[in-house]
């Protein structure tokens, strides 16, 4: 898959791709990433991307003019068109069954706004998806950008360590994740001792992944309750789920 990212600030993306385990779908090209830098397109020595707005107020606006060169010459770049992205506040929220989507799919043009935005003309041409991290307010569609990659690389065949990680994550099935633990069995000492689970060194298989569903359940009840009406709607709820729900009084 392919992504064109428009941007004013390449130089943020690179070192993106270059550590963690993600960096692994960008290096074997799973995820091909090609920045084209704003400023590239602007047509006066100054290189200027963006004005004052009409109407009057505050901060500036990115210009339609370099925008249309930049989304024309990576249109052409590209061996088959792709969806644009915009992020912005008033976007749908990234979610993790959107981010299963990209990562089943061929690629997107993502366009990364600053300032106070981007001229509507633009948008309404070419725009596709409007997407938002949540209700808050960022200086760029960078984050976004990053955010949406980091989700899709991570999805790709072999960039995790173990190809059942991914399926175990928050919202993989609906639920937020259970907690997890690892050595010591016992951390601290006295009053302050805080001992590992003891299913979890049970080594029986079954209780263990009981206790699993029973706290993924548990804590998507008490924290985002939203979620589990949803698993209740699709039927992603069992009835030992229902039971167990109900003994909590939730």
């Amino acid at each position: 898959m392919r992504f064109d990212v428009v941007t004013l600030f390449p130089e943020l993306f690179a070192p993106h791709f270059t550590v963690g385990v993600t960096r692994r779908a960008f290096e074997t090209g799973q995820v091909e990433v090609k920045l084209w830098p704003l400023r590239d397109f602007a047509d006066d020595n100054y290189r200027r991307v963006d004005d004052r707005p009409y109407g009057g107020g505050p901060g500036m606006v990115m210009l339609a003019e370099p925008l249309e060169r930049a989304l024309a010459a990576l249109c052409a770049d590209r061996a088959a068109p792709a969806p644009v992205v915009h992020f912005t506040p008033t976007g749908r929220r990234i979610d993790q069954a959107l981010v299963q989507e990209f990562a089943a799919g061929s690629g997107a043009v993502l366009l990364c706004g600053r300032y106070e935005g981007i001229d509507q003309r633009v948008l309404d041409r070419h725009v596709d998806l409007e997407l938002s991290l949540g209700d808050f307010v960022l200086s760029g569609g960078e984050l976004p950008a990053l955010a949406l990659l980091d989700g899709v690389a991570r999805l790709q065949e072999g960039v995790l360590g173990d190809a059942r990680s991914h399926e175990q994550d928050s919202f993989s099935d609906g639920l937020l994740d259970c907690p997890h633990y690892s050595r010591p069995e016992v951390l601290g000492q006295g009053d302050e001792a805080r001992p590992v689970p003891a299913v979890l060194l049970s080594g029986h298989h079954a209780d263990i992944a009981r206790w699993r569903r029973q706290r993924s359940l548990e804590l998507t009840a008490r924290r985002r309750p939203e979620l589990i009406a949803e698993a209740r709607s699709a039927g992603r709820l069992s009835p030992a789920d229902e039971k167990y729900l109900a003994s909590l009084g939730l």
